[in-house]
């Protein structure tokens, strides 16, 4: 069986006259923003039979901007060539068998906006720009030639086909010109006809113009003579024909031997979609042309809306076409940019098209009939969602605005993508799938909408009517919680939508009553928990499978953990201290139900977090619990953590996605990475397990793919570190780049829309706007403007070129670059200067401006008009009725308003107020107003025309109170668009609108005045203060001020909120300070969590003094004091037996910890006598069982070392404490407690020190005060006494392996020294061959001698290490290690079988010039379970491994409780440790032991890792 398909594409680039081309043989590659995909088609695609036959298969990347061009070589033999062009200004050359960069030239000084590979010269590409430079360029001599032709943007060119030296070019402006490169140039004809833009120039397969019967006479439009001269009749101009398409609807077939047109075709208007097309409606168009070879006689072409049409060209006069594929939905739904032939290896003629809906299709040219599609995505990836009931069904969430659901489960489609966009409109960046109801699928968007789609149904989807305000992250369906599950069984769902918004809020809404309002679970909440404190703001929400508890992640890092339906608040993790991006639990139907309980959590910082909520959660506290300590830390990502999800197919492993470029695979129990996917070339934003595949992942990112790839077959297991992240940072950056805008001229072109991406960010919110998205070439949705060529495409300036002449000659080395010298503005003399001032100055004096200049004006005219006007004044004074001439002059004489009655002067005052305003002098308009006595009139007009000074709204009060009042607020409106809030502010506190002044301040961000204004004016407990102060502290929270958002939230007595902003930060004084703040106020728990934070910072610094003062600040912590205490005195006698070079100088212990009389334990006690005042059973019985019940999570070798400390302390502390209580059997499970911690980390020095200073003398005196009671201490008291034997053995091994044994290494009567840094390795007991293989034999160098020397304490452990080797325990840790043996065995066979079909499909494959991927050889780890006869022979049948695992499972059964409960150190291990000691020092080993010891290895060593040294040892 042939591989999956690997990727959803990105969309080919819109726009561009040839962004994909395709060679025969069945390869077809398609420009997709700053790459190039490649994609085989036909049988060499080895595909699943009966699915569609193409694969994608690669990607070609070195670009850094859009890719604006592509084209392959079409000569046989080099069809592994192709070419590219970038808006970045060069031209690339690739390989693409090796995927690789052949050249390049950047020659080019605009936009690349076409390309095209020469099919008559084998090494001759030709480009041109944006201002019609066109470059030849021969790869193989590597040489170039510059033509200009036309100053006029060019927009497609095409090399002939049966003429090396001619090339078309089509121009925006409609201009197509042929042009003969072999004469730098020349101009063969100009083909005029067309008035748009050219889109596509194909020219006829057959040369001749015999092969077309159009009557030229008549379908002609040009004239005889061609640009007003006849053409001569050259050889290269003999017979052929051209086609071009234009955006202004029609095809033109032009006669290469006339220079004319001889054909045009206009595009029809087809019905489709159920109803016809608007002639008068412009709709869009691009009109893209395909001429098939060998058929000169039919044309395809692109059409409206996305059809494509075939031409029947015998019939000209006809206009005759075939539409391609009449059946529904097989025809592009938006117009096509690009048509490429391709013939297969088993020559099927097809056809490729792309599209602006985002498809790329394949068409059968004989039937005419859509053979597949390839769907790809014009948007990042936000999100991706298997259905749990419609499995196989991938619901992915991308950033053009539409919801793709992929069918990955499908037989006949590998590529079953049914595409979602009806009520859309946005990004959609949130997508969940009903739990129980089928085909059921909630969205969210970027402009906070959330929806339910029915994906069986062609309906729109329901829109819930409450938005977020932001963004919206994340979708969960759960039960449904107060008030939705107040009702009863039947008026209520059993599953509501929950959704979390950028703006912090989480609602619940309910699917029957979508339209309804949805509710905030804030409410419910802050009442159910009793909360008068800030809720945290809320950035990602997560149920439990079960329905019993919800998870909510919070912006400062902290997750709560709350119990439905209630929601009461049942623990909260204090773990990440950034914002929370995701949270996944565990699934419930792996072997272990008890990992169910296991929840993940990413956030900015890149360390993946798990914790172990089943004592929580099972214990139901009454309080809730504050959890600091992980149950498993997963480091190694570099940036911030995306998205999180376990597999369903296994226990306890996790998929992560990173903002560093990969996906990692972890085995979470064991901590360790297992598979890191590099292939993005973006950031990761989410990751999905399929449910169908165990092996299967899908992945999307920023860079518009979703990759669905196999773990097992990774080469890297963890992800990239130091060079490698550099060099995976540049693969990332060859991503397109957000420009900064830049000033352009005015364009004829509509704006391109972008599509911008809102990131999380780092510290604080997730709403920071991010990258551009899809700027470069994916415009989205359908209110795009017309096509352009490129987004930063200036208008070109008219220019008049002479076209007289067909041969005129062309600049080929002129660059057309004028520099433009800045003058600089001469400096004045000093004299010029100071006149200069003076006339100013004079200026300043000059007389103040007319109020009544028309008036004046008027009066200064000549003697015989100042004549008439006295006598009209005097007519109209003395006149008892005016007659209408003399009132027309009247009117005509405004200026004698002053001498006449008040309406002429009130005439005369308009007419004047008039002219000003048109001057531009209102205020002198106000004045003549004021003097008109019109105040409210004035105050209207200069309202309306936002004109209201200080000095008119000073004079409102003469009109009226009510008039002021109006004119206080217009002129605060008017304040406003002038941004001047603060003077508006002031103005409404002038009227007493303290409430709007505050709000008016507060929502244009001043809230210092804001908070001075309601201070001063309002009540003390107004709630509007408390708002102002909690919105100004959410703001600089954002901002990272942390201290200004205290005293906020201080000042609106909030300090709870203002103790956790402050610890925010993380280092040790804010955290002190935040401890502190917190007690003042009263709030102990929190002030104990920061406190207890604070100290465990102050670890990493060892300042001793300062991390007890911190734990001080809190009286709940004493008992911490003592764990801390006996922390520093182990962490001084650890730095103490080092070496003086190799301590640490910036330490700062306490006297009391330095002085070493006595011993250890002594030291512990009287240390907490002095210091902390403990003294008597009754006050170490209190700390004890506060102390008991803090829980740590067991020890891995990648537990960080002062956390490990600090564990093993906390657990010595409960054995002393148990001591001073005499509760041995408490103190024995401690100290067996503290042992194991060290073991299971790999840390034998500090095993080996807790016995040294707890158990100096062995463990005789507990064996003592236990008594003979048997009792679950009894056996952990014989695991105590194991590992101490234990250790010693390999002290005793490791002594003599030295070469010169030192005193500081060699073992003495004292157990107290410990042995160097070089001996204090442990041999992990888990890997007995590498026990046997690393130290069997001493060094080539030491003499015999030497391994005689044994103290009489080494001699005395070797004679009663007969504990160690305990029959019982051999058995079951044969028993156990069967079973994992035989899981390993499982496993590999699983991941064998996975790499062999790989491998089979891949060598079935069309890539046989890729190295094939190289089968892993057998592990070791499953052939250990085989003996060496099973090994000759075939591989283990599953029975068998069935029969093998059911029985050592019996065996475990059947071994008692007190066996089973405590760990036991490998008896095959100390076996092989002592037999090696026994032939190192011959005689020293009692024999009797020896031969125990060899019954042991024969009995139970029939694994592989020790057959050899059974041999060596038992024979």
């Amino acid at each position: 069986m042939g591989p999956e398909p690997q990727t959803l594409p990105p969309s080919p680039n819109w726009y561009c006259t040839r962004c994909s081309d395709a060679v025969p043989g069945g390869l077809f590659g398609f420009a997709a923003r700053t790459s190039v995909f490649l994609v085989r088609v036909g049988p060499g695609a080895g595909t699943i039979p009966g699915t569609p036959p193409f694969r994608v298969v690669g990607e070609l990347v070195g670009h850094t901007e859009r890719v604006s061009g592509f084209t392959f070589s079409h000569h046989p033999g080099q069809y592994n060539l192709c070419a590219s062009s970038s808006d970045d200004g060069t031209v690339k050359i690739w390989d693409v068998e090796t995927k690789t960069v052949v050249t390049e030239h950047a020659l080019h000084q605009h936009t690349i906006s076409a390309l095209h590979w020469s099919p008559q010269v084998k090494d001759l590409i030709v480009s041109g720009d944006e201002k019609g430079v066109i470059f030849c360029y021969w790869i193989n001599r590597n040489d170039s030639q510059r033509l200009f032709i036309e100053p006029r943007t060019i927009f497609c060119l095409t090399c002939s086909p049966h003429d090396e030296d001619l090339v078309a070019i089509g121009y925006k402006d409609g201009m197509v010109v042929i042009i003969d490169i072999s004469k730098k140039g020349e101009v063969t004809h100009r083909l005029r006809g067309h008035d748009d833009e050219i889109h596509s120039i194909a020219w006829c397969p057959l040369p001749g113009e015999d092969c077309l019967s159009i009557n030229q006479e008549e379908n002609s439009e040009e004239p005889e003579i061609a640009n007003g001269k006849v053409t001569a009749q050259t050889p290269e101009a003999k017979g052929c024909y051209l086609a071009t398409g234009s955006k202004d609807q029609t095809i033109r077939i032009w006669s290469c031997a006339r220079g004319r047109g001889v054909l045009v075709l206009k595009i029809p208007f087809l019905k489709r979609r159920g109803g016809g097309v608007d002639p008068t409606v412009k709709e869009r168009l691009w009109l893209t042309l395909y001429w098939p070879k060998n058929q000169p006689t039919q044309l395809v072409s692109s059409c409206f809306g996305g059809e494509l049409l075939l031409w029947d060209l015998t019939q000209s006069w006809r206009r005759k076409y075939t539409l391609f594929s009449a059946s529904e939905g097989q025809n592009h739904s938006r117009i096509v940019f690009n048509l490429c032939p391709l013939q297969t290896e088993d020559d099927k003629q097809l056809l490729l098209s792309t599209s602006m809906d985002r498809d790329v299709k394949c068409w059968d040219m004989t039937t005419l009939d859509c053979c597949w599609t390839l769907p790809s995505l014009g948007g990042f990836v936000y999100s991706l969602a298997f259905s749990p009931e419609d499995t196989g069904y991938l619901a992915i969430g991308v950033g053009d605005g539409m919801i793709r659901v992929w069918n990955t489960s499908s037989k006949k489609n590998s590529y079953d993508v049914k595409s979602f966009w009806q009520g859309v409109k946005s990004k959609v960046t949130a997508l969940c799938w009903h739990p129980k109801k089928e085909h059921c699928l909630a969205f969210g968007t970027d402009d906070g909408k959330v929806g339910l789609y029915d994906t069986y149904s062609s309906k729109p989807p329901q829109i819930s009517s409450t938005y977020h305000k932001k963004t919206v992250y994340t979708l969960a369906w759960g039960p449904p919680v107060p008030p939705m599950s107040l009702g009863g069984e039947g008026d209520r769902p059993s599953f509501t939508l929950y959704s979390c918004g950028g703006e912090g809020i989480v609602f619940q809404h309910n699917p029957w009553k979508f339209g309804g309002e949805a509710s905030d679970i804030n409410r419910l909440i802050r009442d159910t928990n009793a909360l008068k404190y800030k809720l945290p703001v809320h950035t990602e929400i997560s149920w439990k499978a079960d329905g019993k508890f919800m998870a909510l992640g919070n912006e400062d890092g902290s997750i709560e953990i709350f119990q439905g339906p209630s929601l009461k608040l049942m623990c909260s993790i204090q773990q990440h201290h950034k914002l929370l991006n995701t949270i996944s639990w565990h699934h419930e139907h792996g072997s272990q139900p008890e990992l169910s309980y296991l929840l993940a959590s990413g956030s900015n910082n890149a360390v993946i977090y798990v914790h172990d909520l089943r004592t929580v959660l099972e214990s139901e506290p009454e309080s809730p619990v504050t959890i600091t300590e992980p149950f498993r830390t997963l480091s190694g990502h570099t940036s911030k953590i995306t998205c999180l999800a376990w597999s369903l197919h296994h226990d306890g492993i996790l998929v992560s996605a990173s903002y560093d470029g990969t996906a990692q695979v972890w085995d979470t129990l064991r901590e360790q990475p297992l598979h890191n996917f590099r292939g993005h070339r973006g950031r990761l934003l989410c990751v999905v397990w399929s449910p169908l595949e165990p092996d299967c992942i899908y992945s999307g990112a920023d860079d518009f793919c979703v990759y669905r790839w196999l773990p097992a077959t990774q080469d890297h297991s963890r992800p990239p570190q130091g060079k490698k992240s550099i060099e995976l940072e540049k693969k990332r950056l060859s991503q397109p780049k957000p420009k900064p805008k830049k000033k352009k001229k005015p364009t004829s072109q509509m704006p391109i829309k972008q599509e911008s991406f809102e990131g999380h960010e780092e510290d604080s919110t997730k709403e920071n706007t991010g990258p551009v998205e899809n700027g470069l070439s994916d415009q989205e949705g359908e209110e795009e403007g017309p096509p352009a060529l490129t987004p930063t495409v200036p208008r070109e300036p008219v220019m008049c070129t002479p076209t007289s002449s067909s041969c005129e000659k062309s600049d080929v080395t002129v660059n057309n670059k004028i520099a433009v010298l800045k003058k600089e503005p001469p400096k004045e003399k000093p004299d010029e200067l100071r006149s200069r001032h003076i006339s100013e100055a004079l200026m300043k004096r000059r007389k103040v401006r007319s109020m009544l200049p028309l008036s004046t004006s008027l009066d200064h005219r000549s003697k015989e008009e100042l004549h008439h006007d006295c006598l009209v004044l005097a007519t109209a004074k003395h006149s008892k009725e005016l007659n209408e001439d003399v009132s027309a002059d009247l009117e005509e004489r405004f200026h004698l308003g002053l001498f006449s009655d008040r309406d002429t002067l009130y005439r005369m005052i308009e007419t004047e107020g008039k002219g000003h305003l048109e001057n531009g002098h209102p205020e002198l308009f106000h004045q003549l107003m004021l003097w008109k006595g019109d105040l409210q009139g004035v105050l209207q007009t200069a309202a309306e025309r936002g004109e209201l000074t200080d000095s008119l709204v000073a004079m409102a009060p003469v009109a009226g109170y009510r008039v002021w009042l109006w004119a206080v607020e217009a002129f605060a409106k008017q304040l406003c668009f002038q941004d001047q809030y603060v003077k508006a502010a002031s103005h409404l506190l002038s009227i007493h609108k303290v409430y709007e002044a505050v709000e008016l301040l507060r929502s244009n961000h001043f809230y210092r005045e804001a908070i001075a204004v309601a201070k001063a004016r309002l009540r003390p407990e107004d709630p509007v203060l408390k708002e102002l102060y909690l919105s100004w502290g959410t703001v600089l929270e954002r901002d990272g001020h942390y201290a200004a958002a205290a005293k906020c939230y201080l000042g609106a007595t909030s300090p709870y909120d203002a103790a956790k902003v402050l610890a925010k930060k993380g280092d040790a004084a804010s955290l002190r300070t935040a401890a502190e703040l917190a007690s003042i106020a009263g709030e102990n728990k929190l002030a104990a969590s920061l406190a207890l934070r604070c100290a465990q910072e102050l670890l990493l610094t060892k300042n001793w003094v300062a991390t007890q003062e911190a734990l001080q600040l809190h009286e709940s912590l004493q008992d911490q004091r003592l764990v801390f205490c006996l922390l520093e005195l182990l962490c001084w006698q650890l730095e103490a037996r080092q070496l003086p070079e190799a301590r640490s100088s910036s330490s700062s212990y306490h006297s009391w910890a330095t002085d070493t009389k006595g011993p250890f334990l002594q030291r512990v006690t009287s240390a907490w006598t002095s210091i902390f005042g403990l003294d008597g059973p009754a006050q170490c019985q209190a700390a004890l069982q506060r102390l008991q019940d803090i829980k740590y999570p067991s020890a891995t070798s990648n537990t960080p070392y002062r956390q490990l400390l600090l564990h093993i302390c906390h657990d010595l502390t409960l054995a002393v404490l148990s001591q001073q209580t005499a509760s041995w059997e408490e103190a024995v499970r401690a100290l067996l407690q503290a042992v194991l911690r060290s073991y299971d980390s790999g840390n034998f020095t500090i095993m080996q020190e807790v016995y040294s200073a707890f158990l100096p003398d062995g463990c005789d005196h507990l064996s003592d005060k236990l008594g003979d009671c048997q009792s679950s201490a009894t056996s952990a008291l014989r695991s105590l006494e194991a590992f101490s034997t234990y250790g010693r053995l390999y002290e005793i091994w490791w002594s003599l392996s030295r070469p010169c044994p030192e005193p500081s290494v060699s073992v003495t009567t004292e157990h107290g020294k410990t042995l160097s840094t070089v001996q204090s390795q442990r041999v992990d007991g888990a890997s007995a061959e590498e026990t046997g293989s690393e130290v069997c034999r001493p060094e080539p160098g030491s003499p015999p001698e030497l391994s005689l020397r044994l103290s009489e304490e080494s001699a005395r452990v070797l004679s009663t290490c007969r504990a160690l080797f305990s029959e019982e325990h051999a058995s079951l840790q044969n028993a156990r290690r069967t079973v994992a043996q035989v899981q390993e065995t499982l496993a590999e066979m699983i991941h064998q079988h996975q790499k062999s079909r790989l491998c089979k499909a891949t060598a079935s494959g069309p890539h046989n010039n890729e190295p094939e991927q190289e089968t892993e050889p057998r592990l070791a780890g499953p052939q250990s379970q085989c003996n060496s006869k099973e090994e000759e022979n075939e591989p283990v049948s599953l029975p068998e491994l069935t029969r093998r695992l059911t029985e050592a499972n019996q065996k475990i059964a059947k071994f008692p409780e007190s066996i089973k409960a405590w760990p036991f150190p490998d008896v095959l291990e100390s076996c092989l440790v002592l037999l090696h000691i026994g032939s190192q020092c011959p005689g020293c080993v009692p024999q009797e032991v020896q031969q125990q010891a060899q019954e042991l290895l024969r009995k139970y060593g029939s694994g592989r890792a020790y057959e050899r040294h059974c041999q060596t040892f038992c024979t």
